[in-house]
Protein backbone atom coordinates (compact mmCIF):
# COMPACT_ATOMS: atom_id res chain seq x y z
CA UNK A 1 0.00 0.00 0.00
CA UNK A 2 1.05 3.53 -0.71
CA UNK A 3 0.02 6.04 0.95
CA UNK A 4 -1.03 9.34 -0.79
CA UNK A 5 -1.47 12.38 1.10
CA UNK A 6 -4.14 14.84 -0.98
CA UNK A 7 -3.62 18.53 -0.68
CA UNK A 8 -6.97 20.11 -0.85
CA UNK A 9 -7.04 23.80 -2.63
CA UNK A 10 -8.31 25.17 0.86
CA UNK A 11 -4.39 23.44 2.07
CA UNK A 12 -6.11 21.07 4.30
CA UNK A 13 -4.52 17.73 3.67
CA UNK A 14 -6.15 14.08 4.03
CA UNK A 15 -4.22 10.96 3.75
CA UNK A 16 -5.56 7.70 1.92
CA UNK A 17 -3.67 4.09 2.09
CA UNK A 18 -3.92 3.17 -1.37
CA UNK A 19 -3.28 -0.79 -2.92
CA UNK A 20 -0.88 -1.58 -6.06
CA UNK A 21 -3.08 -1.58 -8.97
CA UNK A 22 -5.35 1.12 -7.96
CA UNK A 23 -5.22 4.68 -9.72
CA UNK A 24 -5.19 7.19 -7.09
CA UNK A 25 -8.29 8.89 -8.76
CA UNK A 26 -10.03 5.54 -7.69
CA UNK A 27 -8.77 5.35 -4.17
CA UNK A 28 -9.36 9.01 -3.56
CA UNK A 29 -12.83 8.71 -4.82
CA UNK A 30 -13.70 5.55 -2.86
CA UNK A 31 -12.02 6.94 0.08
CA UNK A 32 -14.17 10.06 0.08
CA UNK A 33 -11.96 12.71 -1.57
CA UNK A 34 -13.72 16.31 -2.07
CA UNK A 35 -12.09 17.45 -5.33
CA UNK A 36 -11.86 14.46 -7.44
CA UNK A 37 -15.03 14.57 -9.61
CA UNK A 38 -14.54 11.88 -11.91
CA UNK A 39 -17.23 11.95 -14.34
CA UNK A 40 -16.01 9.05 -16.83
CA UNK A 41 -14.99 6.71 -13.48
CA UNK A 42 -11.53 6.22 -15.02
CA UNK A 43 -12.21 5.96 -18.77
CA UNK A 44 -9.52 8.90 -19.74
CA UNK A 45 -12.40 10.92 -21.71
CA UNK A 46 -13.38 14.02 -18.78
CA UNK A 47 -10.65 15.29 -17.14
CA UNK A 48 -12.37 15.70 -13.87
CA UNK A 49 -9.94 14.00 -11.59
CA UNK A 50 -6.76 16.44 -12.28
CA UNK A 51 -4.33 16.82 -9.80
CA UNK A 52 -0.96 18.47 -9.52
CA UNK A 53 1.72 15.79 -8.98
CA UNK A 54 4.31 16.58 -6.99
CA UNK A 55 7.65 16.47 -8.71
CA UNK A 56 9.31 14.59 -6.23
CA UNK A 57 7.04 11.84 -7.81
CA UNK A 58 6.67 12.57 -11.11
CA UNK A 59 9.28 9.98 -12.62
CA UNK A 60 7.13 7.46 -10.42
CA UNK A 61 4.37 7.21 -12.95
CA UNK A 62 4.27 6.55 -16.84
CA UNK A 63 4.87 9.60 -18.81
CA UNK A 64 1.78 11.73 -19.57
CA UNK A 65 -0.17 9.99 -22.75
CA UNK A 66 -0.92 12.29 -25.88
CA UNK A 67 -4.46 11.74 -25.25
CA UNK A 68 -3.80 12.60 -21.71
CA UNK A 69 -1.62 15.35 -22.74
CA UNK A 70 -4.69 16.46 -25.27
CA UNK A 71 -7.26 16.62 -21.97
CA UNK A 72 -5.25 18.52 -20.25
CA UNK A 73 -5.05 21.17 -22.47
CA UNK A 74 -9.03 21.57 -21.22
CA UNK A 75 -8.92 21.15 -17.53
CA UNK A 76 -11.78 23.72 -15.70
CA UNK A 77 -8.38 24.99 -13.51
CA UNK A 78 -4.54 26.46 -14.60
CA UNK A 79 -2.82 23.12 -16.36
CA UNK A 80 0.46 23.16 -15.02
CA UNK A 81 4.02 21.16 -15.59
CA UNK A 82 2.65 18.94 -12.68
CA UNK A 83 -0.63 18.87 -13.80
CA UNK A 84 -1.93 15.12 -14.43
CA UNK A 85 -5.03 13.00 -14.30
CA UNK A 86 -5.39 10.92 -11.72
CA UNK A 87 -6.83 8.23 -13.49
CA UNK A 88 -3.53 7.61 -14.94
CA UNK A 89 -1.60 7.89 -12.09
CA UNK A 90 -1.60 3.94 -10.86
CA UNK A 91 0.16 3.00 -7.39
CA UNK A 92 2.56 -0.12 -7.47
CA UNK A 93 4.51 -1.61 -5.03
CA UNK A 94 7.43 0.20 -5.51
CA UNK A 95 5.66 3.33 -3.95
CA UNK A 96 5.36 3.96 -0.11
CA UNK A 97 4.41 7.80 -0.49
CA UNK A 98 2.73 10.21 -3.22
CA UNK A 99 1.73 13.74 -2.76
CA UNK A 100 -0.72 15.39 -4.90
CA UNK A 101 -2.62 18.77 -4.24
CA UNK A 102 -6.27 19.36 -6.12
CA UNK A 103 -7.44 22.30 -7.91
CA UNK A 104 -10.15 24.79 -7.43
CA UNK A 105 -12.34 23.35 -9.14
CA UNK A 106 -12.92 20.29 -12.18
CA UNK A 107 -15.99 21.92 -13.66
Amino acid sequence: MAKVNFVGADGVERQLDIAPGVSIMEGGVHGGIEGIVAECGGSLVCATCHVYLDPAFADAFAPVSPLEDALLDGVASARTERSRLSCQLVVTDAMEEILVSLPETQV
